[in-house]
């Protein structure tokens, strides 16, 4: 009797290690760890200060750029009103490239050691978080996601690594804490960059905060949407559904996938939208995936670097300029991808060994990519062939 209650507690303690979430947040937190390590700081650093290409260019692309400026004043606002496509913008625009530039910013700190850099972010930071107390209209969500997700890339670099002081990064936590972090959390049901985009911000968020719940919530709505976001010939006829959405019909599901009828590996729910939307979703999957990275759970040896590596590679395709045939979209393509391949192509092709011919070839292509301007920016100087 004893042998049999040992075994099945033995049995259920097997059971609970393996059903233990592969993504569940670090007992410690890793800083800097944002999207971008200390490790590849350090990498992208001493590859500027040799002079040695793609990553020099990649510098003084972003040095010349409207963020990199000295002379940039924040422009908060008590409420950020965003409507759809930002109409109204009442703030939308302001907050997101204040958010970027804070980034720019910071990075420009670590590169170069000049002070004057620091204390801009800082600046920045500092402006937001004692004005900022909401964000309303249609697009708040959205909004929040791509200006959240910026915010935290640029705290973790000034917070352990600018040898200064940060005499308000307590009210900015607070900020994120109160401001962002409860209009993203509970997730979207829009398009799924909208979902994605947030997910990346909360993740982020959670990471500065050393928040582990809000961490796990984060990435177990990340890990469902993406499912639901990049088609796999492996998740059957049909794509995978968010269950909140009630997508139960096929339907259904073809009217959310625009129309599309034909599944096939790397095809997006927005890809017959148009390919700026989808480059929005690629992008912050590659950004989540690579803070779980840093933070000890490797997400690209899992069905999300599958959706990733497919993702890219079939809209890459289209994107250098192949006919689409025409059970795809009807035959019609709206391109525009973006600045969003760098990081995916360097996890997958570069540490991973995956042969991503035309990803690769459009990721050349771009260099050095730039910022579209929401919530992506530098990231052939962050991530473009580095290893660490």
């Amino acid at each position: 009797m004893r042998r049999t209650a040992l075994l099945a507690a033995s049995a259920a303690l097997v059971a609970g290690v393996l059903a233990w979430p592969a993504d569940a947040a670090p007992s410690s937190f890793v800083h800097p760890g944002v999207t971008v390590s200390k490790g590849q700081l350090d990498f992208t650093r001493s590859k500027v200060n040799s002079g040695a290409q793609p990553w020099k260019g990649a510098f003084d692309r972003m040095m010349a750029s409207k963020y990199a400026d000295l002379n940039r004043t924040p422009e908060p606002r008590a409420v950020v009103e965003c409507g759809s496509y930002s109409n109204p913008n009442h703030g939308c625009t302001d907050e997101r490239e204040d958010a970027i530039a804070a980034y720019t910013q910071a990075l420009a700190w670590y590169i170069t050691r000049d002070e004057r850099h620091a204390r801009k972010a800082i600046e920045l930071m500092d402006g937001w978080s004692a004005v900022i107390r909401d964000h309303t209209n249609s697009n708040a969500p959205l909004q929040t996601g791509w200006a959240g997700s910026s915010w935290p890339k640029a705290a973790e670099i000034i917070k352990y690594t600018y040898t200064g002081t940060w005499a308000n990064s307590g009210r900015f936590a607070t900020m994120l804490r109160d401001v962002y972090l409860p209009e993203v959390i509970n997730g979207s049901n829009s398009n799924g960059n909208w979902e994605l985009s947030m997910m990346e911000a909360a993740v982020g968020i959670s990471v500065f905060l050393e928040d582990k719940a809000s961490y796990d919530r984060a990435m177990a709505k990340f890990r469902t949407r993406t499912a639901a976001y990049v088609y796999l010939a492996s998740d059957g006829e049909l794509p995978k559904t968010v269950p909140s959405q009630n997508l139960n019909t096929r339907e259904k599901i073809v009217k959310y996938w625009q129309g599309q009828t034909t599944f096939v590996d790397g095809l997006s729910q927005e890809t017959c939208r148009d390919f700026t939307h989808t480059g929005y979703g690629l992008s912050a999957v590659s950004h989540v995936a690579e803070t779980s990275r840093i933070q000890g759970k490797d997400l690209y040896g899992t069905d999300v670097g599958e959706r990733l590596r497919h993702g890219l590679g079939f809209h890459a395709k289209y994107q250098l300029g192949a006919a689409a045939p025409g059970w795809l979209c009807g035959g019609s393509l709206k391109l525009g991808l973006g600045p969003v391949s760098e990081v995916g192509h360097n996890a997958l092709a570069n540490r991973l060994g995956h042969t991503m011919t035309n990803t690769e070839t459009l990721t050349v292509r771009g260099r050095p990519a730039g910022s579209n301007n929401l919530f992506v920016a530098w990231e052939t100087l962050s991530h473009g062939d580095n290893p660490a």
